[in-house]
């Protein structure tokens, strides 16, 4: 089959690999007809994700037809359309059962690597190093799903792998960081980057009552799209951040910040300069300018919701600031079986169109150019959906 591997910083390529094989009695094997990059694959693309091997399979969203199951699959048949979370999960374990996905215990083989970061396993995820159980990805044509009838959702007449596809991960990732928010009516929320997670956690603020939500980038087709949303846009390179947020909030701060950049932020400052250097020479893992921003401007008492992409170490953290003022700190990769089938009610509904972030589609074999493309911003790109046919 046809996949996007990795070779290096910067250096995605379509090639041939092996179809992927049942292994265990709960896998099943599906044909992938719609998958796409996400902004954390970035994170890979750009050399800053530890442990990746040479051809390792890339991706995380992905939807598709099942062809093949394992002897143990009991809630998934040949044929049936499915999309899948990002997180595997085997839901039998303690986190598992309490619903809290990615922290599931069994599902990563390279829990030891991992461990030596968080002194804990968490879940293995598709695509996303061997920090993570170095599973094949889903940019391919085809993919080995574990424990499926924990993880892939079977779509309904209605819904197509195409409209479903944010299921796997960006609509649930944006949904959980406005949830973990407490958001009660009235509230404002900021959110710092505009990317597709910024989107979908722009649109859950409101959902959850929000009665404004301040969107905050530098790239003006993704604050048109955020104030489409109802969001007052910020463009952090023409607006003073922290002035206008106290002007919009009476002096207080934003209730809740909620960050979708994670750990590529970019600013202006000393401390983004100082990031930029320390990373480059690893001396840090994470560029943390923007989570420093929204601990000094967040209300006293109000909360740091954290969807964004973090990998290990950072440096000059206020955490004296936030100890200040009462921050509430909430953060994860998303349990993104926990919201698959409440969201799909809500698309089913009409609440939603997922697909509003769609700015490219192209054919898998093209995808190497549109890393590049969607690393560098260009052609006023927000998010790629790429067809694993072509």
């Amino acid at each position: 089959m046809k996949a996007l591997t990795w070779h290096g910083t910067r250096d995605v390529r379509y090639e041939d690999v092996e179809d992927p094989k049942i292994v265990n009695a709960s896998d099943i094997i599906i044909k992938i007809t719609a998958t796409a990059i996400c902004g954390s694959d970035l994170h890979i693309y750009d050399g800053y994700t530890p442990m990746m091997e040479k051809g390792d399979i890339l991706g995380h969203e992905f939807a598709g037809q099942v062809i093949e199951t394992g002897s143990e699959v009991s809630k998934l048949k040949k044929g049936d359309r499915v999309v899948v979370p990002f997180v595997i999960a085997c839901g039998a374990c303690l986190f598992c059962k309490q619903e809290k996905y990615s922290l599931c215990e069994t599902t990563n083989p390279d829990h030891e690597k991992l461990e030596k970061l968080t002194a804990h396993p968490t879940a293995g995820l598709f695509g996303y190093s061997h920090l993570y159980g170095g599973y094949p990805g889903g940019q391919a044509q085809y993919v080995r799903v574990p424990h499926a009838d924990v993880g892939a959702l079977v779509l309904p007449d209605a819904v197509s792998e195409q409209h479903a596809l944010f299921l796997s991960d960006i609509f649930p990732t944006g949904y959980m960081a406005a949830e973990n928010c407490d958001i009660v009516e009235g509230d404002t929320v900021a959110v710092w980057g505009c990317g597709p997670v910024g989107q979908f956690a722009i649109k859950s603020a409101f959902m959850f009552g929000a009665q404004s939500v301040i969107a905050i980038d530098r790239f003006a087709e993704r604050l048109e799209m955020a104030k489409a949303s109802g969001a007052i846009p910020v463009n952090y390179e023409e607006e003073d951040v922290d002035a206008r947020l106290r002007e919009l909030t009476d002096g207080r701060g934003p209730h809740s910040c909620i960050d979708a950049v994670g750990l590529e932020a970019h600013g202006h400052g000393a401390d983004a300069v100082y990031d930029k250097v320390m990373q480059a020479i690893r001396m840090e893992m994470d560029r943390t300018h923007a989570l420093r921003q929204m601990i000094r401007v967040c209300r006293n008492g109000g909360t740091i919701s954290i969807p964004g992409v973090y990998l290990g170490f950072v440096d000059k953290f206020p955490l004296g600031i936030a100890f200040s003022k009462g921050l509430n700190f909430r953060m994860g990769q998303t349990h993104v079986q926990r919201y698959m089938k409440p969201l799909l009610e809500k698309i089913i509904a009409n609440e939603i169109d997922p697909e509003f972030v769609v700015s490219h589609r192209v054919g898998l074999s093209e995808a190497p150019n549109a890393y590049k493309m969607f690393a560098e911003k260009q052609d006023k790109c927000t998010k790629f959906v790429l067809d694993p046919s072509s």
